[in-house]
């Protein structure tokens, strides 16, 4: 098939379509497959009662199921949830918004790809082609092919600081980032997936004045992050004001099959994505913000981050990295210190074989992990070693798969490290 330059980049190497295939493989496992790798949340006992109960609710309540599913809203999205969530976020954050600030996107991935090729690419009457600029490299792995012009993405390697134990954090590099010209946008992940960094809210003030200086949104994406999914396990403060883009979503509360997304931002923004929806898809799926409406008028919301979803995945972090760490504390590797989402970092200087090797030697043992080196979107010429030594862990899975997953992940890096170079005697 003679596909356009555009069909052979979607078709080319992509961690995105990498990692979902591996999902619909463990998917049709049969549970089989220990899934250390994808970013499907956990099925959380307490969380999925509570959306029972919702989901019940709505079918019993007059019309209410009917006006979900059968019928077209408008291409920004429900405005009984965008009106419910713009109160909310008023009452428990202060944020100065109303529900024309809100555009809900079938999914928060959805959201990135009309708002990355609205804020960047080729510009009129002959101006320089803008870039997304990613300051904290590695980044999220479904940025990478999101753009609709070949290099619309530019990154800045992190910085590391190592922390003992073991652990270490990434952090921005503000002097490497200031070099970087022709910005259309500052994009973060916060809580980063795939790190778990939580990038601390000085760094968050600078990249405010970055942008502001350069007079171009900052875009937060917090599908991790306060105020839900909450899955922040360190303070932070959860910030807006209409130079911002905070990107925020369903999924990670339990919900991703819902594909909801939600953006705030300017209403100039808010309606260009609506007109970006109106053409890719007509309009937002309807039956997420029916079921989570009340959840967040309520507040229940708050109640159900604080007491069941944060709980669960800081347990479960703790446990993971003393795991790791125990298992791995004769070699030189390290660990991103765990300050949210639902992954682990490892870190594994001077491995022997690539973590694309890495991650098919696991996989034949059945354990999907994600190879590191797709989290570097913007950096592709980047001759960074860093890149080749990484991978992402998840941790959501059920615990006894996780166990055992992690302990084969700890005997195939050891192997490595033990393993004598090629052409050794």
């Amino acid at each position: 098939m003679d596909f356009s330059a555009f069909g052979r980049r979607l078709l080319g190497d992509s961690g995105t379509w990498s990692l979902m295939d591996d999902l619909g493989g463990i998917a049709d496992s049969g549970g089989s497959i220990m899934n250390l790798g994808g970013g499907n949340p956990s099925l959380v006992p307490a969380a999925v009662a509570r959306y029972r109960r919702r989901m019940q609710a709505l079918l019993e309540r007059e019309g209410a199921f009917e006006q979900a599913v059968g019928f077209y809203g408008g291409p920004d999205g429900d405005r009984d949830f965008a009106r419910a969530l713009a109160r909310f976020l008023r009452r428990e954050l202060g944020w100065e918004i109303s529900e024309r600030n809100i555009a809900l996107t079938n999914g928060s991935q959805s959201a990135f790809l009309p708002l990355f090729n609205l804020l960047a690419g080729p510009m009129d009457a002959g101006r320089s082609m803008r870039r997304i600029l990613l300051p904290l490299a590695p980044e999220y792995i479904g940025y990478a092919d999101l753009g609709l012009t070949p290099g619309l993405l530019t990154a800045c390697r992190s910085t590391i600081h190592e922390l003992g134990g073991k652990l270490f954090k990434y952090g921005v590099d503000f002097e490497g980032m200031d070099g970087v010209k022709d910005i259309g946008a500052i994009c973060v992940s916060r809580p980063s997936n795939p790190t778990g960094n939580v990038v601390t809210d000085l760094e968050v003030d600078r990249l405010r004045a970055a942008a502001r200086s350069r007079g171009v949104p900052l875009i937060l994406d917090t599908a991790y992050g306060s105020p839900f999914p909450g899955i922040v396990f360190d303070r932070e403060t959860p910030v807006w004001d209409e130079q911002m883009v905070v990107c925020m979503s369903l999924s990670k509360l339990g919900l991703p099959g819902l594909r909801t997304g939600i953006v705030i931002a300017n209403e100039e923004i808010v309606a260009a994505l609506a007109a970006a929806t109106a053409i890719f898809c007509l309009s937002p799926g309807r039956l997420g913000p029916a079921l989570a409406t009340d959840l967040i008028e309520s507040g229940e919301v708050l109640a159900l981050v604080r007491e069941v979803i944060r709980p669960h995945y800081q347990d479960r972090a703790e446990r993971a990295v003393d795991r790791l760490r125990a298992g791995l504390e004769d070699y030189p590797i390290r660990i991103h210190k765990p300050e949210g989402a639902f992954f682990l970092w490892l870190w594994m200087p001077g491995l022997p074989m690539t973590n694309a090797a890495l991650y098919k030697r696991l996989k034949e043992r059945g354990v999907i992990v994600v190879s590191g080196h797709y989290f570097f979107p913007g950096l592709e010429e980047d001759d960074w070693r860093h890149k080749r030594e990484c991978i992402r862990i998840s941790y959501a899975d059920d615990w006894d798969r996780i166990e055992c997953g992690l302990d084969i992940i700890v005997d195939e890096v050891s192997r490595a490290y033990d393993r004598p170079p090629a052409g050794s005697p």
